[in-house]
């Protein structure tokens, strides 16, 4: 049986994107299955900057998570992770920085119906939203942000990578932090980056 492992991401992030292009190479070289969660750097950072409905700027930032919490809600799991491969396509390979219509983009290329991006424009699945970023940052603490790769009864931060590695190398990457997390009392493990995701 395939070792589950749980991803928390949100759109925007391109550490979180880079990640999630290497999990995707994992699963094909190790018997494991991603099983994609929705974060928010919205709510991660509410307490530092207006509220969606005090900003239109800020609404624009949350509307990319919105939408991927509204396509879980509405068509599973499985095409919330089509959702995030299309809209992190937009915004990180295509440079789409309008985040309303990556969003509308990436919805239509899996075939959602155009109500999720009217939803995704409201707080209607903030609850939702709010309580997949709560499991996820429950599990690491406040002090982190996104990707949350959960794994064999541990989860971490990261790993944050600025290139995905495919192949064999990216099962040994994958081996290197299932061993680390096999450790109990493993923390962290950092270095200054020295350069931006390379996308």
């Amino acid at each position: 049986m395939a070792e589950r492992v749980d991803f928390w991401f949100d759109p925007l992030c391109p550490f979180a994107w880079v990640t999630s292009r290497w999990i995707l190479e994992v699963e094909k070289v190790r018997d494991i299955q991603v099983h994609w969660n929705v974060m928010s750097l919205g709510v991660l950072n509410e307490h530092k900057s207006p509220s969606p409905a005090e900003d239109s700027e800020q609404l624009a930032r949350w509307l990319p998570a919105r939408a991927a919490t509204a396509v879980k809600l509405a068509y599973g799991e499985e095409k919330v992770g089509e959702y995030y491969t299309a809209a992190g396509t937009e915004i990180h390979r295509s440079g789409n920085k309008d985040f309303e219509s990556a969003a509308a983009k990436a919805l239509e290329a899996i075939g959602a119906d155009a109500s999720i991006l009217e939803d995704a424009k409201t707080d209607k699945n903030d609850e939702q939203m709010r309580a997949s970023h709560e499991e996820g940052i429950s599990k690491v603490g406040q002090d982190v942000g996104t990707p949350i790769v959960a794994f064999k009864g541990t989860a971490f931060f990261g790993p944050v990578i600025t290139r995905a590695p495919e192949g064999e190398e990216a099962g040994k990457v994958f081996d290197g932090a299932v061993a680390l997390a096999e450790y109990p009392y493993f923390f962290e493990l950092k270095r200054s980056r020295t350069e931006f995701p390379q996308v």
